[in-house]
């Protein structure tokens, strides 16, 4: 399905047939635009910028690139081409219709759904909207504001299915997506880890690790869902969301190389010298990923949940990949899950499969995560050294859900007060490291060429070299 890029806002949806939706949406337009201007990328406006921008939805030739001013990037609204008599994939409706309008009974669970995932686009951007003043180069810079324009179009997509399904409500929420603002403290973003401050780009790199994985699971329990128009909604989000993870993971393998540059250079892996030769040591690494992988487990939600059995039930929302499962109605099975037994100790409870999907989704969520840090590892195996990076236990550091009460080590083990307070430092970026990282971003603008604390990449963006003047400072 091809985008009609002559409309005023692009789409696939013939939105010109729908005379009061486009109405709708033109009023919201400009305040989208001037949310952008506002709270996006900081003093940027005027640069030209090497973007991607989707022109079809199919998976073969989707986007095409091209030199744009971030405040005129074509923003719209575009849906995965139907699945010709889709049915419902799981749960109690297994095999009927999927559902082209809301049903009335599910009209309030479908809407909340929509605000929080819609709630995360434009949060991330604000987040991020001071990293350009101390970037690495022209090429992590570009990546940064293409991530940040397709969090602006995911945004249109929640926006979309607002207005067009939900009446004056819908219309309400969506001006509320632009009324809070991360870590406002009057008007905060819905979930935590979005109110979350990312003051430099190894924080910028985890997130787009850890946190857009989860964006990843998320869309894709969505992309399940009997409401037919989420589902397409979302599995076109799935194409761009992909982009967003390889920034992360790369930039992560990046940073570790420029750490095993050093090391051989001094012959030491000491945590001090390698922070004096300009590097980011592996401690501090560890602590990082401890930080972001924690805070973005809490997004999942609570290890045993009756909304999560009821989404399932209804057909809301279901696995991620849920053919691959035997059974799609999940009924009389049970999982196994750990919890606290008050005592400080660990008991493992069977819970029932319905109620356990945060638990179903948050253990493919750290395999896959697990995948990365194993790279990563033999990366420094390779290099020579004993150090290892680890994802930390579940467990850890949990604000959500039955982990949220107790204390535990990386490890999961339950641990007093005292010694939380006592080992933090060891655990999590302390404010000495945030500061000494802070310390390495120092703006690199010339093309070709990288700041001091990351490696180059292996290539370039759509066999553009290196040296290629990504963005153009006007």
């Amino acid at each position: 399905m091809s985008i009609d890029y002559h409309e005023r806002i692009p789409n696939n949806i013939e939105l010109g047939s729908n005379r009061a939706l486009q109405r709708a949406l033109e009023h919201w337009q400009p305040h989208f635009i001037d949310w952008w201007k506002e709270m996006g990328p900081t003093a940027f406006g005027d640069a030209d910028v090497y973007l991607r921008t989707a022109t079809g939805v199919d998976a073969e030739g989707w986007a095409s690139y091209g030199t744009v001013k971030m405040p005129d990037y074509r923003w719209g609204i575009f849906l995965a081409e139907p699945v010709s008599d889709r049915r419902i994939g799981f749960g109690d409706a297994l095999g009927e219709p999927v559902w082209q309008q809301v049903p009335g009974e599910h009209r309030s669970t479908l809407r909340r759904l929509i605000v929080t995932q819609g709630d995360t686009e434009p949060a991330s951007v604000e987040q991020q909207r001071l990293l350009g003043q101390t970037c690495p180069s022209l090429y992590d810079l570009r990546n940064l504001f293409q991530i940040n324009v397709e969090e602006g179009r995911h945004l249109w997509a929640m926006v979309y299915l607002l207005h067009a399904y939900f009446g004056r409500d819908g219309r309400e929420e969506a001006e509320e997506l632009l009324a809070r603002h991360s870590g406002d403290p009057d008007k905060p973003r819905i979930l935590s880890t979005f109110n979350e401050p990312i003051a430099d780009w190894l924080s910028f790199f985890m997130f787009t690790y850890f946190t857009d994985r989860d964006g990843r699971y998320q869309l894709k329990s969505l992309a399940e869902s009997a409401f037919d128009p989420l589902s397409r909604t979302c599995r076109f989000m799935l194409t761009e969301e992909a982009y967003h993870m390889f920034v992360g993971a790369s930039g992560i393998t990046r940073v570790i190389k420029r750490t095993l540059e050093a090391m051989k250079a001094l012959g030491s892996d000491d945590p001090a010298a390698v922070r004096n030769a300009g590097a980011i040591d592996l401690p501090t690494l560890q602590r990082y990923i401890n930080f972001w992988f924690s805070s973005s487990l809490d997004l999942f939600g609570a290890e045993i949940s009756s909304n999560a059995a009821t989404y399932f039930a209804t057909g809301i929302k279901g696995r991620p990949d849920e053919p691959r499962f035997e059974d799609h109605r999940a009924t009389g099975q049970y999982l196994r899950v750990d919890l606290p037994d008050g005592k400080g100790g660990v008991i493992p409870e069977d819970v029932p499969m319905r109620n356990a999907m945060n638990e179903v989704t948050r253990s493919a969520y750290i395999r896959d995560c697990d995948i990365g840090v194993q790279r990563w590892n033999r990366l420094i195996q390779d290099g020579g050294h004993d150090f290892r990076l680890t994802l930390p236990s579940p467990r850890f550091r949990r604000s959500v859900g039955a982990w949220a009460s107790t204390r535990t080590d990386p490890q999961g083990n339950p641990v007093t007060a005292e010694v939380w307070h006592a080992r933090e430092r060891d655990w999590l970026p302390s404010e000495q490291d945030r500061a000494f990282v802070g310390s390495l971003m120092q703006r690199t603008t010339e093309p070709g060429k990288f700041a001091g604390w990351i490696a180059p990449p292996d290539g370039g963006i759509n066999n553009r070299g290196l040296a290629y003047e990504y963005v153009r400072l006007n």
